[in-house]
């Protein structure tokens, strides 16, 4: 168990890092491997550590918020939250394993594409909702907002993604309480990684002005392919 928790405190810092400098990333970085080597911590531990970070990223990037944007991403949030609830109370959380890898390689592929996908309030609603589902179901709820948003400004993709993260993880954890996937219990296993998660923070504050965005965004893009990858490839194996 100290081993795991050496390596989910590892992933933890490498995605707080990531998210901090890209805009999201933790979940996308730790979930899929978190998934199969401490089940546990998805996806309600996961989410208490991301809500730290988001809220830390909000109060940083307060003053680049955008809540036009914001205003229908989040009311998409709600039904797409109770729509991952719903799928958490029918189905264990360690079925998710292959999904959560499928998921971290079609953003991946999404991110690649030669398109420019611009936002519209319809666009948002429906990436809120996707989000919320996402979110709620296996903790990566960042890349359909990400999607929409990757060609503006670095610090308005951070401002915007933090505060819909803070919503979003709000939801998905009161969601999850009645269902069971979140308690005490849970949030003591979180408690420890929030250490990493703000050492991920500050270090990426003080080297993110000299960081390429575009170096940043290619290593956010290969980790997040070798974890997919790796995640779907050990479930097949489990079988």
């Amino acid at each position: 168990m100290e081993t795991y928790f050496v390596i989910a405190s590892l992933l933890v810092f490498l995605g707080a890092f990531i998210q901090t400098a890209t805009g999201f990333g933790m979940a996308v970085v730790a979930a899929p491997v978190l998934i199969i080597i401490y089940p546990e911590l998805i996806p309600g531990p996961l989410l208490v550590v991301g809500l730290f970070l988001a809220a830390i990223n909000a109060f940083k990037y307060r003053k680049d918020i955008s809540w036009a944007s914001l205003r229908s991403a989040i009311i998409g949030l709600f039904p797409g939250t109770v729509a991952g609830g719903a799928l958490l109370y029918l189905f264990d959380v360690e079925q998710f394993t292959i999904f959560v890898g499928v998921v971290v390689l079609l953003a991946v592929i999404i991110s690649l594409l030669p398109i420019k996908i611009y936002e519209t309030p319809n666009r948002l609603l429906m990436a809120g909702f996707i989000s919320g589902f996402l979110g709620t179901s296996s903790g990566i709820g960042g890349p359909p907002l990400a999607l929409l948003w990757q060609h503006q400004k670095a610090h308005l993709v951070r401002a915007n993604l933090a505060v819909f993260m803070v919503v979003s993880c709000l939801m998905s954890l009161l969601i999850q309480i009645p269902i069971g996937y979140m308690s005490m219990q849970h949030v003591y296993l979180a408690l420890p990684l929030l250490p990493a998660s703000y050492l991920g923070y500050r270090s990426a504050i003080l080297f993110i002005e000299h960081l390429p965005q575009k170096a940043v965004r290619h290593l956010s893009l290969l980790l997040c392919s070798m974890a997919g990858f790796g995640t779907i490839y050990s479930s097949l194996n489990s079988f």
